[in-house]
């Protein structure tokens, strides 16, 4: 199995910063691109940041110079740094992992994190 465990989160003040961590376990052959995706209530879940397995990075335009997705491939994490966090984005932030899993090999599957709460106050 695979598992993909979100921490940090919380509660921030707006105009203040928070991380993000998600570390992938379990069976894993291969972690291709890993993911930030934020959800409102009600509301679809929206792309915030993408990283590719290289490095190379993503995101909406909404948040380009204020948050930073990075990854460690040797823990098999990824982060998001959250800077100048808005009121208007106190949303569940969920990572994903499109991940190769060793019981499916040649095959890449997508993984979802748990979810975490970020609450910004205004």
């Amino acid at each position: 199995q695979v598992q993909l465990v979100e921490s940090g989160g919380g509660l921030v003040q707006a105009g203040g910063s928070l991380r993000l961590s998600c570390a992938a376990s379990g069976s894993i052959f291969d972690l291709n691109a890993m993911d930030w995706y934020r959800q409102a209530p009600g509301k679809q879940r929206k792309l915030v940041a993408s990283i590719a397995r290289a490095g190379s990075t993503g995101y909406v335009d909404s948040v380009k110079g204020r948050f930073i997705i990075s990854r460690d491939n040797a823990k098999n994490t990824v982060y998001l740094q959250m800077n100048s966090l808005k009121h208007e984005e106190k949303d569940v932030y969920y990572c994903q992992g499109i991940i190769e899993n060793m019981s499916d090999r040649g095959r890449f599957s997508t993984y979802w994190g748990q979810g975490k709460e970020v609450t910004v106050s205004s």
